[in-house]
């Protein structure tokens, strides 16, 4: 899928992959969200970790507008460094239930999309975020922080509502 290139296509996109994930995961019991597969990572898990990482979108947005140090992922982390990171992230939300899960992503969620909304396409697109050292746009950093990630756990739900034979919600 090519990446948004307007506020009003980023916002479309938005809207539409967080309401299919919303459907999607919106029956799953809190037993099936919080059983762990073979590599110790929960339906649960997955909701949380996405909406960590609209946090810490903000936080590098926010730090490179104020010209400080934009620590990717996380201070403390390089990129390849990404599994302990998450191995690290499940055990701090570990005792996280499954309601509080689905109320973290919507809030992160809510906060992702009023800022897409009230951003001009300039804001969101016109050059490399501040503090990102690549070519991305706040507009593209945004994007890969919400609808790519909802897609990427729509994607990982159903297949371990399959493993688990269990049917996703209709």
């Amino acid at each position: 899928m090519p990446s948004a290139v307007s506020q009003e296509d980023l916002v479309a996109i938005t809207k539409r992959d967080y309401r299919k994930l919303k459907d999607l995961i919106g029956g799953i019991s809190a037993s099936t969200a919080m059983t762990k597969d073979e590599d110790d990572t929960s339906i649960k898990d997955v909701i949380a970790h996405r909406a960590h990482w609209i946090d810490l979108f903000f936080g590098w947005y926010t730090d490179g507008l104020e010209e400080k140090e934009v620590h990717f992922p996380a201070k403390g982390y390089k990129w390849n460094q990404l599994k302990a990171y998450n191995a690290d992230l499940r055990q701090r939300q570990k005792n996280l239930t499954w309601a509080k899960a689905k109320a973290y992503l919507d809030e992160a969620h809510r906060r992702l999309l009023a800022f897409m909304e009230q951003a001009s396409d300039d804001d969101l697109f016109s050059g490399p975020m501040k503090g990102a050292n690549n070519r991305w746009t706040p507009g593209r950093w945004a994007e890969a922080a919400g609808p790519s990630h909802y897609r990427s756990a729509a994607k990982y739900i159903r297949s371990r509502l399959r493993a688990l034979n269990t049917q996703p919600p209709s």
